[in-house]
């Protein structure tokens, strides 16, 4: 049974605290066998990384097999059912044309003084993308990771994708081609994390580096931010729904589940002012839960993380929503974008009943790599705007500096700055000879 919660108890504030507060992380501490790795990547390149990757991928590499081949991949990807490369093939085509949407304007204006105040943006020249390999190898993460580089205009993306034992998923590297992927990787770990940063012999260095993956990826990318950027680091998924009694139990049910069989430490949320309709929803859970073919992580996910919380109205669900900063939020309601209008904190919003999160997931066009663990309270979703820069233009004309140059020059000397107000100064001096 999940969680139950009711607004209008007295210590509903207290169990809501505690909820809020559990620590769905499963984060062993790995941070020193990380940056071991990491060191031995920077010291050794390329033999570090294939000793590593035999030793926990159980495959051998050389320097010249660390890439797939354009031979390797079209062999690969001819093993793709048409089917589903036509569902990639849109999947993309959806992707890029919402991304597309996010790319940023330049600016530059002209004061009365003459002077030339602005911004532009460009791309980062390489980014790496990490994709998961083995049993949570998703084809899907790649166009939500690598399409929006190349709509920014990355000119080089390289992505990591683990092969344990060998085994590759033809549909990764069909989606790594249908993004523009440049080369691809058959290593994972720690070890592919360092490999981007710092670079080898055989794989050269990005910029930034995006894309999910277990606790030594996590650390790694923590270790190697400022060497150069990440994206996030995300925790296990979550969704909450909001609910009115007009919908149908068993899909508000499924969408829970759609989160929970992500993983044991995901949660999902239903808030719902119908005590009835709350009642009909877990039941459907629980009898979907006898059938889903990954029900032992769906059941011990909404076992010990599923809440369902009864309240007073709408109003207030989003308010407790707010609270929550969910990754995933459902609005399935009569109006959702009146109620959309009263959430502040959310990673992504699917409005009405006909929008499940899946849709999402695969194929609505907003990207998928979404703010956890109430992060949405001060961070978004990927989007274009992770691989470009913001550089800010200023140009001064004689009498620009004339009128701001005096305030400048006093306020170095009020940080006693001296040299930084003398080059100012000597200008002004030049402009009263």
């Amino acid at each position: 049974m999940p969680h139950i919660l009711n607004s209008s108890d007295a210590d509903f504030q207290t169990r809501l605290t505690a909820v809020l507060g559990m620590k769905r992380e499963d984060s062993p501490d790995v941070d020193t066998a990380v940056a071991d790795i990491i060191a031995d990547v920077r010291a050794r390149g390329d033999a570090a990384v294939i000793e590593l990757t035999s030793k926990f991928d159980k495959l051998d590499l050389t320097p010249d097999t660390l890439a797939f081949s354009d031979q390797e991949i079209a062999q690969q990807i001819a093993r793709v059912p048409a089917a589903e490369r036509a569902a990639l093939e849109l999947a993309a085509e959806r992707i890029r044309g919402y991304h597309a949407r996010q790319i940023p304007e330049d600016a530059l204006w002209e004061e009365d003084s003459g002077a030339k105040l602005g911004w532009r943006f460009t791309p980062v020249s390489a980014a790496g993308l990490y994709v998961p390999g083995g049993l949570a190898s998703y084809p899907s993460s790649v166009l939500m990771n690598a399409i929006p580089a190349k709509v920014a205009g990355v000119q080089r993306l390289a992505v990591v994708c683990p092969t344990p034992n060998g085994k590759v998923n033809p549909l990764v590297l069909l989606a790594c081609q249908i993004a523009g992927v440049d080369e691809i990787y058959r290593i994972g770990g720690a070890q592919a994390v360092a490999a981007l940063a710092y670079g080898t012999d055989t794989i050269a260095p990005v910029d930034k580096i995006t894309g999910p993956g277990n606790a030594f990826v996590a650390a790694a990318k923590r270790r190697v931010f400022g060497k150069v950027g990440i994206d996030m680091i995300a925790g296990p998924s979550e969704i909450l729904v909001i609910a009115d009694a007009q919908n149908d139990p068993d899909w508000i049910a499924l969408d829970l589940l759609s989160q929970a069989e992500h993983d044991e430490s995901a949660q999902s949320i239903l808030i719902t002012p119908d005590a009835a309709f709350a009642d009909k929803v877990i039941a459907a859970v629980e009898a979907r839960l006898e059938t889903l073919e990954r029900r032992t992580i769906a059941g011990a996910s909404w076992r010990d993380f599923g809440t369902v919380i009864l309240c007073r109205d709408l109003d207030e669900a989003a308010e407790i929503s707010n609270q929550f900063a969910p990754e995933h939020l459902e609005l399935c309601v009569a109006d959702p974008d009146a109620l959309s209008a009263k959430i502040t904190h959310a990673g992504a919003i699917f409005l009405g009943a006909w929008t499940p999160e899946a849709i999402g997931d695969y194929i609505g066009g907003p990207n998928h790599v979404l703010p956890t663990a109430r992060s949405a309270r001060f961070s978004s979703g990927l989007s274009v705007l992770d691989f470009v820069k913001r550089t800010t233009l200023a140009s001064m004309t004689p009498e620009a500096l004339r009128q701001i140059g005096p305030a400048a020059a006093q306020l170095a000397q009020s940080e006693s700055l001296e040299a930084h107000g003398l080059s100012v100064r000597a200008r002004l001096d030049a402009l009263n000879r």
